[in-house]
C-alpha cells in the first residue's frame, strides 16, 4: 500500500487506465485496484459525474466503491479539492451510483441469459442444482422465504451431483421486477447461473454492488475480491452469501 500518495491526484484520462492498475482513494488514501474503485469526472457544466465504465474523457478522481466514501467525499468537499475548482455535487450522488450499479447488474444478468447461462423457475433451478450445473443461485429480494429456504437447503445438501466443496454464491440484490426485465419473462423469483464468461461478469458486478452497500473501508481489502463474492450471512435481503456443505 502507498498510503503517502496524494489523495487528490487526478489520473491522466481513461487511456491511461490499464486492467489491474491501481489508484488512490481520495477519501481513505488507500491504494486499490481500479476494479474496487469508482472514477469520477467533471461534466462541462462543472457537475461531478460517476464514470463506472472508466471511459469518460477528462482527468478522473477515484473513490473506494462504498456509499460511505462517496458521502464522505461530498461532505468534506473532496471533489472540489481534488479537481481544484468549484464543482457541483448532486445531493443524491450516492443514490445515483447505487441505481447505476444495480442497472449494471441487471444488464449483466440479461447478457448471461442471452448467452444461455441462466435458468429460471423453481423446478429448473432445482434440476440445475441436482445436476451440479449451477455456479450461483439468484433469488428475488422480494421472494417468499419458503422457496428460498428450500433451494438454499438443496444447495447445501450432501446428496447427488449438487454436492461440492466449493461454496455456492447466492445473490439477492434484485427484485422480481428486475429479474423479469433482465430475463424477458414474468414472475421470476428464482434463477441459477451456469458456467460461462457472462456469468462471471454478473458475479463480479454483484460483488461491486455488495461492496458499495455493505463493506466498510477497513475490511474491504481483506475480505473481498473482484470475482469472489464475500460471505455476508444474515444481512437483510440485499446480500451475496455463500452456501457450503452442511458439514463444511
Amino acid at each position: 500500500m502507498h498510503a503517502s500518495a496524494d489523495p487528490a491526484a487526478l489520473d491522466r484520462g481513461p487511456r491511461a487506465i490499464r486492467p489491474g492498475a491501481e489508484r488512490t482513494c481520495a477519501v481513505t488514501r488507500q491504494v486499490r485496484p481500479v476494479e474496487e474503485l469508482i472514477r469520477f469526472v467533471l461534466a462541462p457544466t462543472g457537475e461531478v459525474v460517476p464514470d463506472l465504465k472508466r471511459k469518460l474523457p477528462g482527468r478522473g478522481l477515484w473513490l473506494s466503491a462504498s456509499r460511505s466514501a462517496v458521502e464522505t467525499a461530498a461532505r468534506r468537499r473532496v471533489f472540489a479539492k481534488g479537481f481544484k475548482c468549484n464543482v457541483q455535487v448532486p445531493p443524491d450522488l450516492a443514490d445515483q451510483i447505487d441505481a447505476l450499479l444495480r442497472r449494471s447488474l441487471v444488464d449483466a444478468l440479461a447478457m448471461a441469459g442471452k448467452a444461455g447461462q441462466v435458468v429460471a423457475g423453481f423446478t429448473k433451478v432445482e434440476s440445475a442444482l441436482a445436476a451440479g450445473q449451477a455456479v450461483a443461485l439468484i433469488h428475488a429480494a422480494d421472494g417468499a422465504p419458503d422457496g428460498i429456504r428450500k433451494l438454499n437447503a438443496l444447495a447445501r445438501s450432501g446428496d447427488g451431483a449438487a454436492s461440492c466443496s466449493r461454496a455456492l454464491p447466492v445473490v439477492r440484490f434484485l427484485s422480481s421486477t428486475d429479474l423479469d426485465l433482465a430475463l424477458g419473462r414474468t414472475n421470476v423469483i428464482h434463477a441459477a447461473l451456469l458456467e460461462g464468461a457472462a456469468g462471471k461478469t454478473f458475479l463480479s458486478r454483484s460483488q461491486l454492488l455488495m461492496q458499495y452497500r455493505l463493506a466498510d473501508d477497513s475490511t474491504a481489502d481483506s475480505n473481498s475480491t473482484a470475482n469472489e463474492p464475500h460471505v455476508e450471512d444474515g444481512v437483510a435481503t440485499h446480500r451475496v452469501t455463500r452456501l457450503g456443505p452442511l458439514n463444511g
